[in-house]
């Protein structure tokens, strides 16, 4: 696989790429490959979300763990 640029994220490029489809004359309901952008930007949002609550998660625990032994 290619490197991957540090100046944008992944969602910005997918978003960017989505704003130019819609913004062409086409059917967007027909239009498969704007189905496929659309999909693969909803599964990145997904992603970086999870990874947010995880974090979230994980530092409530830790924090909670040190008064609890107490």
């Amino acid at each position: 696989m290619a490197k991957k640029t540090a100046g944008e994220s992944d969602e910005t490029r997918l978003k960017k790429k989505v704003a130019v489809k819609e913004t062409d004359g086409k059917d967007s309901k027909n239009d498969e490959a704007l189905r496929s952008l659309k999909k693969r930007l909803k599964r990145t949002q997904r992603k970086r979300r999870a990874l947010t609550l995880r974090k979230k998660n994980s530092a409530s625990k830790k924090t909670a763990t040190p008064e609890a032994k107490k």
